[in-house]
């Protein structure tokens, strides 16, 4: 299978170094903004073609893109990307907008591709764990606390280096989250509060947030956020059970008591990206619905739409 990579940046290089490990996979084309930058990274990974433009990229032969661009251009390049017959995956958030996110449906109902979006927690051996437990019944969620922390009072990535465009706590990092908590739950979220801090004077988002979310089924999450945090970074999930609690750290679990739980043999690896790539090509190959397809997660960026429209009413 034949894949074009869009964005050289922190995510990208995760979906290469997935990608390294999975047969039967080839990278036959990276595109990047900048032209040195993006024809260092395709040395790196012996990427035989660099573009500056997704346009000329989707000429060549090619059967499927993974989209790691800035938020703002998610819906509109998946779009493109299915237009021009390739499949998709393209990082979390599908789009900044329910508008948007309606759009790239759309297309994929009448195209029939696959679009996929990169709803990572649905695939990180720990959370996975949890699902298993909940699939066999030996666990239901009472209640999710999530903890999204970060330091980012300017625009920088993953690796910390600057970045042209604005992240945001609302459209990509509680996308996280009210997608996992109901899948998790196994219920449709019926209610969302949200309240944010100020916003910052540079960057024009707020850099605080907190939301409470109620699923059909009585489960409740509340998560915290925050881009002032100058601590430990990352999201920490705590499941609240009838049979237990769970504390997933990244792709670490341990139970309330602080006792590791091995999670090793969940699935092939322990890296969610590379899962979650390989969940997009499998489908391909399948010809099925993948795990986290658009239409699967369309319903939490109607969550976010309405928390947005609260926010704005702040």
């Amino acid at each position: 299978m034949k894949v074009i990579v869009v964005g050289p940046g922190a995510f990208g290089i995760k979906h290469l170094d997935g990608i390294k490990n999975i047969d039967g996979v080839e990278v036959v084309a990276l595109v990047g903004r900048t032209p040195e930058k993006t024809q260092k990274v395709a040395d790196d990974y012996a990427i035989p073609q660099v573009f500056t433009s997704l346009d000329d990229a989707l000429k060549i032969d090619a059967d499927a893109v993974i989209l790691c661009t800035p938020t703002q251009q998610h819906a509109a390049q998946s779009i493109q990307c299915m237009e021009a017959g390739k499949h998709v995956q393209v990082e979390i958030p599908l789009a900044d907008s329910w508008e948007d996110s309606l759009k790239v449906v759309e297309v994929q109902k009448r195209t029939g591709l696959t679009c996929m979006v990169g709803h990572t927690r649905r695939f990180n051996p720990s959370h996975q764990w949890v699902n298993n437990k909940i699939s066999a019944k030996e666990f239901n969620i009472q209640q999710m606390d999530v903890q999204t922390y970060f330091f980012r009072r300017k625009n920088i990535n993953a690796k910390g280096e600057a970045r042209s465009w604005t992240d945001h706590l609302l459209w990509h990092h509680a996308a996280h989250t009210v997608d996992l908590f109901a899948y998790q739950a196994g219920a449709k979220v019926v209610k969302a509060n949200a309240i944010q801090g100020p916003i910052h004077p540079e960057l024009g988002i707020a850099l605080d947030m907190s939301i409470q979310l109620l699923a059909e089924n009585g489960a409740i999450c509340t998560l915290s956020l925050s881009f002032n945090n100058d601590g430990p970074l990352g999201t920490f999930f705590r499941y609240i059970g009838d049979t237990g609690t769970y504390i997933a750290r990244y792709d670490d679990l341990v139970d309330g008591k602080e006792n590791a739980i091995d999670v090793s043999n969940v699935d092939v690896s322990m890296n969610g990206i590379e899962l979650q790539d390989r969940e997009f090509f499998t489908a391909i190959k399948d010809g099925r619905e993948p795990n986290s397809s658009v239409d699967q997660v369309l319903d939490c960026y109607r969550v976010l739409h309405d928390l947005e429209q609260q926010l704005n009413n702040q």
